[in-house]
């Protein structure tokens, strides 16, 4: 049996007790939020201790595996802790609200015993998946360019309940960090590294209630030459689904609720439908938390890092902020 606990138990959280509960072997032994009324809830529902600190679960449950769902700016101090008392982290995105806080997490994952893994659920997508596999093997041929993009909603009331995700020093940024990262991800992963990249952001609707972003435009290019257009806000009446659109030379590919190949030529359309999961989790977060966590606890005995870990998480974070940088922030 595996012990594991959750430290953070806000919105996010969710998922990840879901999957502990749904994973044969994992045993809940603790959970940790600095939020009374949250902690008390969330140490009631699943009947296990509760503690106001990450140290002091550390020190007196001693898990096998902690959950990191806290705010951005707490992420990388809670997982050096728990990395330094030999204790696994699955941490969620971003890696940290700043460069220099990433830096420190990459450099001391390189050296710990235990494993890390940062919370890139939606590679693990049907979608992202099968588009990962046909580029690979060559079937869609030379790629010519490509789209994203992220349109979603807000309101004034998701920054006043949680406060910090308005602030710079505490989230790091808007919509790039905290919705889009997922995208800005899946885009470096599919297509290859980013190696150049022309951007801007902006605070277009919610100047109010926020100092962060909440519209961006990007102009991406990846090893090899292709090119990437990238579009968000956060101002659209409602959620569209996030796209992104390959024009590749065989064929154009379409991630919109599942997948659609178009192929050039004779060949028939190919059509991939994703999973539909039950969660108390927001439907945009994906439905892929529990592959990746259960992925991961399939890892810990395996001696090589885990796949998604700290160095690759910098990625994604380095691309937003050098659009930040780009844009004066």
């Amino acid at each position: 049996m595996t012990t594991a606990a959750v430290i953070g138990c806000g919105d996010v959280s969710a998922v990840h007790f879901e999957a502990i509960e749904a994973i044969d072997g994992i045993e809940l032994v603790g959970v940790c939020d600095t939020d009374p009324g949250r902690l008390e809830a969330a140490a009631a529902r699943y009947g296990v201790p509760g503690f106001a600190t990450h140290g002091e679960l550390l020190e007196s449950v001693a898990p096998d595996v902690v959950h990191v769902t806290t705010p951005h700016h707490q992420h990388v101090q809670v997982s050096l802790d728990a990395l330094a008392a030999g204790v696994h982290v699955l941490q969620e995105k971003p890696i940290a609200h700043t460069l220099e806080e990433g830096r420190r997490l990459v450099e001391a994952a390189a050296t710990a015993s235990a494993k890390i893994a940062i919370c890139y659920q939606n590679r693990y997508n049907v979608s992202s998946q099968q588009v990962k596999r046909l580029l690979d093997s060559g079937e869609l041929g030379e790629v010519h360019g490509a789209y994203a993009s992220v349109v979603w909603t807000r309101s004034p009331g998701y920054y006043q309940a949680r406060p910090w995700r308005a602030h710079w020093a505490e989230a790091g940024g808007g919509l790039l960090i905290n919705q889009a990262i997922h995208t800005l991800d899946l885009l470096q992963w599919l297509l290859g590294d980013v190696t150049e990249l022309s951007g801007e952001v902006a605070t277009r609707r919610y100047g109010a209630v926020s100092e962060v972003e909440d519209a961006a435009e990007i102009l991406l290019t990846h090893a090899g030459g292709v090119r990437t257009a990238f579009y968000g806000t956060l101002a659209a009446p409602q959620h569209r689904p996030v796209e992104i659109e390959l024009d590749c030379e065989n064929a154009y590919v379409v991630i919109r609720n599942g997948l659609r190949v178009r192929w050039k030529g004779d060949r028939p359309r190919d059509k991939y439908a994703e999973r539909k999961a039950p969660s108390e989790g927001r439907s945009y977060w994906g439905v892929s938390h529990e592959l990746l966590i259960r992925d991961f606890y399939g890892s810990l005995d395996d001696p090589e890092p885990f796949w998604i870990g700290p160095a690759e998480a910098m990625k994604s974070l380095e691309i937003l902020k050098e659009v930040y940088r780009q844009s004066g922030l």
